[in-house]
């Protein structure tokens, strides 16, 4: 690691992922769980503060287990977000998008969304510079972090960031169900009587974050995701589309995971081949010019096909 490396680590480095999953309200079983997603989402976002230079980063993350390397791709984008910040000329980010991490663009722009919730910066006030259909994944990004890392306002008193539109408070409550799997530990009970503690109009974008979540990270068995699909009926659709986004991601970086599969099989009855292949559907023909965004049009045609079926 080089000096500058040093210090950028020293400036915005996280000194341990295991420390994150002690703090108060996250179940005991959190770390147990889910200590490979965050052990390598920790080391692409330390990969990228320590050597930003693509070639060099690129090998680094393509060296992590395919099953978890989508999320050492979100740990880039929150690192090279994180620098970009400090040093804007450089445009490291949309290199990265562009170039060697095309195809994980979408937690790629969740760990953006990471970076800008550390930076207190909103993230619609950059989706001029970010891809015109996944930009507003940033939103889901930050609503992750602050549930995450400031439970006891985004989880316990329910409190979203004022400054977020309609939209974005939509996309926020689905990081914020994504972050209440992981810190639950997959616990169905736990899960399901946080979620019923939101308001009704919230519930739907939650309980998408939580069928992307348990889809994409796993961390449950069969017999689990049957009981949580049993707790959230109302909600199937939401949960189908947020497993079959999970897949789209996963299949769009070649890294298939046999929980993905399992989780769109029970939620919407669909591999997770069929389930992608709804989202290609969904995306032909989105309007180039809207007056709501191309992304929640996207998720609407996904879960009216998803419901269809």
């Amino acid at each position: 690691m080089s000096s500058v490396g040093r210090v950028r680590r020293a400036l915005f480095g996280i000194p341990s992922a295991q420390a994150v999953f002690s703090r108060p309200g996250f179940a005991s079983q959190a770390w147990e769980r889910f200590a490979p997603v965050a052990r390598n989402l920790m080391e692409g976002y330390h990969a990228a503060l320590e050597d930003p230079r693509l070639p060099s980063l690129r090998a680094r993350l393509e060296a992590v287990e395919p099953e978890y390397r989508g999320f050492a791709y979100e740990g880039a984008g929150m690192g090279l977000a994180a620098l970009d910040a400090v040093t804007p000329w450089k445009k490291r980010l949309t290199a990265f998008v562009d170039g060697p991490g095309a195809a994980h663009i979408y937690p790629i722009y969740v760990g953006v969304g990471l970076a800008y919730a550390r930076l207190r910066r909103s993230p619609e006030a950059h989706l001029a510079g970010l891809d015109p259909l996944l930009g507003w994944v940033t939103a889901d990004g930050y609503g992750f972090h602050e549930a995450f890392f400031k439970r006891r306002r985004t989880v316990e008193r329910h409190v979203v960031p004022e400054r977020l539109t309609a939209y974005g408070r939509r996309y926020f409550d689905q990081g914020v169900g994504r972050a209440l799997w992981f810190s639950g530990g997959a616990s169905v009970e736990r899960v399901t009587r946080q979620i019923a503690g939101f308001p009704p109009h919230r519930q739907p974008d939650l309980w998408s974050g939580v069928g992307l979540a348990s889809a994409y990270g796993g961390g449950a068995s069969a017999a689990e995701l049957r009981t949580l699909l049993a707790r959230a009926e109302p909600y199937r659709a939401q949960l189908a589309r947020g497993a079959a986004t999970a897949a789209w991601g996963r299949r769009q970086a070649g890294n298939p995971a046999a929980h993905t599969d399992l989780a769109c099989e029970i939620y919407s009855g669909r591999g997770s081949g069929s389930a992608a292949a709804v989202l290609d559907e969904a995306a032909r023909d989105l309007p180039v010019i809207s007056v709501e965004p191309v992304y929640e049009i996207w998720r609407r045609r996904t879960e009216e096909q998803l419901s269809a079926a």
